[in-house]
């Protein structure tokens, strides 16, 4: 089992960049494929990025490509989202999760969440 503890949230304006972190702890970091997803405010859950195992594959919604990019360091058991160029339509409460496939991609059922990390973007 892992444990995940998001980081890195907060209010910045459009146009502007955050880094959120995702630390996890527990069994083996580089045992999981690691995913960040999204849930605004009376919206579903959606995907945003998912790395794999090694961090040799990445994958990413159409929404974000080009602004964000998703990176793990599986020496510090943590894994990365990169947002930049960010929108008012970004603000939302960001999740990382981990799943137990080698790559799980855009699959909405990881094994595992944090708590997530809100993220507002003021236009």
């Amino acid at each position: 089992q892992v444990q995940l503890v998001e980081s890195g949230g907060g209010l910045v304006q459009a146009g502007g960049s955050l880094r959120l972190s995702c630390a996890a702890s527990g069994r083996t970091f580089s045992s999981y494929a690691m995913g960040w997803f999204r849930q605004a405010p009376g919206k579903a859950r959606e995907f945003v990025a998912a790395v794999s195992r090694g961090g040799g594959n990445t994958y990413y919604a159409d929404f974000v490509k080009g602004r964000f990019t998703i990176s793990r360091d599986n020496a510090k058991n943590t894994v990365y989202l990169q947002m930049n160029s960010l929108k008012s339509e970004d603000t939302a409460v960001y999740y990382c999760a981990a799943d137990e496939r080698p790559f799980a991609g855009d699959y909405p059922e990881y094994n595992y969440w944090g708590q997530g990390t809100q993220v507002t973007v003021s236009s």
